[in-house]
């Protein structure tokens, strides 16, 4: 069942900062945690998802961080929903809970076909859609955390 959990929600974000004020560098996680008020704990966690499914690319070392893997229109929220539903550990209340005939040929398909529809539209929105939302919204870059000082 596609439910907006704490995870779910980081994982978009994260993905959106990442591409929204990266201006060409990579961009490290604890700006992110620090912009978006992410917790630590749970941001590791996903950004490695994120890295494993081709989402985003991380680089290591100074100035290391992580960037998108393909280009922003590439990717849609939908990809980022896949990934983090991946990684959550509640069980799935749709496929795993008892319940009545009605509820099991009834309810759950149905909801599993909202589901679909939700999924599609979902895929139909892209990171760069979510950025030009961000400019419309007039927020601004974090262009300090994309700049480096060392000489």
């Amino acid at each position: 069942m596609l439910r907006l959990t704490k995870k779910l929600l980081f994982g978009i974000e994260a993905v959106l900062d990442i591409a929204y004020n990266a201006g060409g560098k990579p961009v490290q996680a604890a700006a992110v945690t620090k912009r978006q008020g992410i917790p630590a704990r749970y941001l590791e966690q996903v950004l490695q998802a994120l890295v494993r499914e081709g989402i985003l690319a991380g680089q290591r070392g100074p100035g290391g961080g992580y960037r998108l893997a393909r280009e922003r229109r590439r990717i849609s929220v939908g990809d980022i929903v896949r990934v983090i539903r991946k990684i959550e550990t509640a069980p799935d209340p749709i496929t795993h809970s008892p319940g009545s005939p009605l509820g099991h040929h009834v309810l759950r398909p149905l909801w599993l076909e909202l589901q679909g529809e939700f999924m599609t539209r979902l895929d139909a929105i892209t990171i760069e859609d979510l950025c030009h939302r961000a400019k419309r919204a007039e927020l601004k870059p974090d262009i300090a955390a994309s700049i480096d000082f060392t000489i």
